[in-house]
């Protein structure tokens, strides 16, 4: 048993070691370039996630110290738990609509993100979005990284407090210490190596996490209520504007936004998760996840901050680094994995995406980004100015033009309906670019607050509302009355295989009913 499982280990590095990758070209076996194992319709018996499983998911991803950060990002605006609780159930109900709708794209035709968008932007164009979102995925995932060494820094101090006197040798300017550096990295090498955990075994972990954090904060929360007598200051205090250029109004949109910013990158590839639900993502009840399990989860990190030092940071320390690893691994590694894997899948692999993302939370130098509040709600406003447009586009194509109807077989053809012009949809480019666009003065500001743009950073505290309006508007009007879709509109959807079972030709492309095309394996030397 040994001796077999060394001889895969082998033959699974080995692999790893040619330019080109070995795969398997999927169900559409005669246009290996867009498709792969990894990128056809979910089979049917891997269509296992429930309601359960996805509650499960959002309360591994809402329940960690990334939440925390950004309602201490929103609070560092001068709000008050008073006023930062109904900002997060706004920022997070607004968000859920939209995960929601998108979720419904993957779970009815079983694809993932890299492949919806094909239908979007054409299948040239859908590269765009896939480079923007893995963009977005990857930093996440550093930024994560880097705090989570951070508190795993905290548990070495507080169990062993001579790790405080560990000797620095890096300068000020670096950003981090020593220590800091050590605990980045060995979290770094554990991440790294879970990481590489197939999808469908992630369903476990979440199942589990969704056991044991609740309590975790629970009890959290309960201990800095009754350290701080029921509130400290950031629950009773007063409310005080710390900028210097936006009232109360402009401050609360723009904690808004940030809360928004959290999982609008979610918004845009929940369909990577949606994919494997096995009722279609019935349910309003998942609507309901995002804002329930946020703003319960938001009280913990505002009570926390304002209890006293005490012997139980120990305990408090140690189970907030718990939840760490599955965060990132659900709101970042796993994305940009998948994503990339829809680039060039002779060359790159969900082994190799994850590597390549581990190397660049490195090379990015992530705590440098996140130092201090400001950095981070200039990031968290940064990225949802870009994702915002991004999933406007996505849903007025799905819903308000295409009605819900895809060809899903044309969504792997090189010139069929999804081809659009030289393999863009120029109409998605226009839509985004009215979104995006308007927010660059903002954006430029938020990294540079001295810069003078006038008044039109006063959209930028609202960008991803604003962009997701715009470019749902935009779209609209042009494909509907300018410049429409034709043979890209379908009269009835055509679904993926409601079975394991069915079968097809070897060359068989066309079938309208289910295709499951011969599948063959491609060896590259």
């Amino acid at each position: 048993m040994k001796a077999d499982f060394r001889r895969r280990a082998r033959t699974s590095i080995a692999s790893q070691l040619h330019w080109r990758v070995p795969f398997i070209a999927g169900l559409y076996g005669n246009s290996p370039r867009w498709s792969s194992k990894d990128l056809d319709p979910v089979p049917v018996s891997m269509r296992t996630w429930g309601g359960l499983d996805y509650w499960a998911y959002w309360t591994s991803d809402m329940l960690a110290p990334p939440l925390a950060s950004t309602v201490s990002s929103v609070m560092s605006l001068g709000f008050t738990a008073r006023e930062t609780i109904p900002i997060v159930f706004f920022g997070f109900a607004i968000c859920s609509c939209v995960i929601t709708l998108t979720a419904k794209m993957g779970a009815q035709y079983s694809i993932a993100f890299p492949v919806l968008v094909r239908s979007i932007f054409g299948m040239h164009g859908s590269y765009f979005a896939i480079t923007v979102r893995a963009f977005v995925a990857a930093m996440w995932t550093a930024i994560l990284c880097v705090q989570a060494g951070a508190f795993l820094q905290c548990c070495l101090e507080a169990i062993w407090p001579s790790f405080k006197q560990f000797p620095n040798h890096l300068s000020p300017d670096a950003g981090i210490t020593s220590a800091g550096l050590l605990c980045f990295f060995i979290y770094w090498i554990f991440q790294t190596l879970l990481a590489l955990m197939p999808i469908q075994k992630l369903r476990i972990l979440f199942l589990v996490k969704g056991v044991i954090v609740p309590p975790t904060f629970a009890a959290l929360f309960l201990w800095a209520v009754i350290v701080t007598h029921g509130g400290g200051p950031l629950v009773t205090g007063k409310v005080q504007i710390t900028s210097n250029y936006m009232n109360t109004a402009f401050s609360a949109l723009t904690g808004l936004n940030a809360i928004i910013g959290l999982f609008s990158s979610m918004a845009v590839n929940m369909p990577d998760f949606g994919r494997f639900s096995n009722n279609g993502f019935r349910g309003y009840h998942q609507f309901l996840a995002l804002p329930v399990i946020g703003t319960l989860g938001a009280l913990t990190p505002i009570f926390v901050t304002s209890a006293h030092e005490s012997s139980r940071q120990v305990l408090r320390r140690i189970l907030l680094y718990a939840c760490y690893n599955r965060n990132q691994i659900a709101a970042g590694t796993y994305p940009f994995s998948n994503d990339v894997t829809g680039l060039c899948p002779k060359y790159i692999n969900i082994f190799r995406a994850t590597l390549m993302i581990s190397i660049f939370c490195i090379v990015c130098t992530p705590w440098n980004i996140i130092k201090n509040a400001a950095g981070l709600l200039a990031f968290l406003s940064g990225y949802s100015c870009v994702m915002g447009p991004m999933a406007g586009v996505m849903v007025s194509d799905f819903y308000l033009i295409k009605n819900r109807k895809l060809d899903v077989h044309e969504l792997y053809k090189d010139h069929g309906i999804y081809h659009y012009t030289y393999g863009i949809n120029w109409r998605a480019f226009a839509a985004f670019g009215a979104g995006f666009v308007p927010l660059i003065p903002g954006f430029s500001k938020s990294i540079s607050p001295g810069l003078n743009v006038g008044g039109s950073w006063k959209i930028y505290t609202f960008a991803w509302l604003f962009g997701f309006t715009i470019s749902v508007l935009t779209y609209y009007v042009i494909c509907q009355y300018i410049s429409p879709l034709g043979d890209a509109l379908v009269d009835e959807a055509v679904l993926p295989s409601q079975s394991d079972d069915v079968t097809a030709d070897e060359d068989s492309y066309e079938a309208k009913d289910g295709l499951q095309a011969h599948t063959r394996e491609v060896h590259v030397v």
